[in-house]
């Protein structure tokens, strides 16, 4: 039972993440949607092509892609990021994700909580990119910090040697090493790979965190 409500909670954070970007989305302007995002080369555009893509792309259409890109599944997310972010109109973008909001699209592993995790990081790739102060709902963060799994560094680029994050908003914290403090969000995108804006992360180490 305990399971089956886990799983039932965890959808509906995903629907209520994916419905909430979509009413930012569209407010936003034609410039805010061609600025950079904190995905190194991808801007607003592309990071929201992408982040519906997993509704769009039937399995057969992915790996056809994926075998396209030489299996290269970086090479194939960011053609197809690109390809979609010039062929769909702002609000068409905005559009797939409140549509979407009760979709079950899973990454390959990591079931619903990568789900969730994969919404709620590209949002704060575009929102903390824009200095939008977005505060993603403590239950949502609950899920993905309590899910932070070292076995998944590698695939972030993420590098946490000699750090433990800490969060100032929430009681939590991980890894080991010279504390590194912030909002628990941004240790969030810390945790996935992410290079902040100065300013959010604190501790002796935030040099290796900040972008430059």
């Amino acid at each position: 039972m305990g399971k089956a409500a886990d799983t039932a909670d965890t959808a509906a954070a995903i629907a209520a993440e994916r419905r909430e970007l979509a009413d930012l989305l569209e407010a936003l302007t034609t410039a805010q949607w061609e600025a950079p995002s904190l995905c190194a080369g991808w801007r607003v555009r592309e990071v929201v092509a992408h982040m519906s893509m997993g509704f769009r792309y039937p399995t057969g259409k992915v790996l056809l892609e994926l075998l396209k890109a030489r299996g290269s599944l970086h090479r194939m997310t960011d053609r197809l990021a690109r390809s979609d972010a010039a062929a769909h109109s702002d609000a068409d973008l905005a559009a797939f994700l409140r549509t979407h909001a009760h979709h079950p699209w899973k990454p390959p592993v990591g079931g619903l909580a990568a789900a969730l995790g994969h919404d709620v990081v590209h949002g704060l790739d575009v929102t903390v990119a824009l200095g939008l102060d977005r505060a993603v709902p403590e239950d949502r963060l609950r899920i993905l910090l309590d899910a932070v799994d070292p076995r998944a560094f590698r695939v972030f680029g993420t590098d946490l040697t000699g750090v433990r994050l800490c969060a100032d908003d929430l009681d939590w914290s991980f890894g080991a090493g010279a504390p590194l403090q912030g909002r628990a969000q941004d240790l969030l995108l810390v945790a996935y790979g992410r290079k902040l804006p100065a300013g959010r992360l604190r501790g002796d180490e935030v040099h290796r965190f900040v972008t430059a």
